[in-house]
């Protein structure tokens, strides 16, 4: 039988595209003929994105959480009842074929966790350079980030402990802890798509040099609360 999926999804104040998002997953799950289920977490106490969901006919769990990306992702793994688990941002979308794929990298010798490469949803000619550096870094290091879309086995998941209860870094911390413990991470060649709001909204150039500045100092020892001041 093949495996079932628990897609958690960590959202705050994404009413806007929330619901795009669960068609999109809902229907892959159906054209893939994978069993699954959708479980969005939000970490607004008002739980105004959860109150935004419509449509989809997939089975769909919502919580609030206490806001951070580590701890609404942890509540949703708490809620799951998959054997995998992939970990997707709202505004992030699965390349065709993505749940064979996980299932085919999960079944090679060691590996315990992965992500897909990274792509960006604009035409810009300046988000192909910072994709072929995401693509470098990923698979050199073997610590991809969040926006790769990170999946395990749920099992695996809960014996280390899920992800640290950070407000920041909390992909890397994890990725960083499997590796140290010499388990393999596999880096998917298809590429999830992200949107390029924040670079958008920030400045490219800006949004690029403050993400590589604070994991740089988040490398040499610098608190995740201290880091989280300067990421809004």
């Amino acid at each position: 039988m093949p495996p079932r999926f628990s897609i958690i999804i960590p959202v705050l104040h994404e009413e806007a595209v929330i619901t795009a998002t669960v068609d999109h997953l809902g229907e892959f799950l159906r054209n893939e003929r994978f069993e699954g289920e959708i479980i969005v977490v939000d970490g607004d106490t008002e739980g105004k994105t959860i109150g935004a969901v419509t449509g989809s006919g997939s089975a769909i769990k919502t919580a609030v959480g206490i806001r951070g990306r580590g701890s609404q992702m942890n509540e949703g793994a708490a809620l799951a009842e998959g054997d995998i688990l992939l970990f997707l941002h709202a505004d992030t979308r699965l390349p065709p074929g993505a749940f064979s794929l996980v299932e085919a990298a999960l079944r090679k010798p060691g590996c315990r966790a992965g992500a897909f490469d990274l792509a960006i949803d604009s035409e810009r000619p300046v988000f192909r350079i910072i994709e072929t550096v995401a693509s470098f870094r990923s698979r050199l290091t073997r610590i991809p980030y969040g926006d790769q879309a990170h999946f395990f086995r749920r099992k695996y998941f809960r014996e280390i402990g899920g992800y640290a209860k950070i407000p920041l870094m909390e992909d890397v911390e994890i990725m960083r802890r499997i590796k140290k413990r010499k388990e393999k991470i596999v880096i998917v060649k298809k590429a999830v798509s992200t949107s390029a709001r924040r670079w958008e909204k920030e400045g490219v150039l800006t949004c690029t040099l403050r993400n590589w500045l604070l994991i740089i100092l988040y490398l040499c020892g610098l608190s995740p609360d201290y880091l989280s001041r300067f990421y809004k």
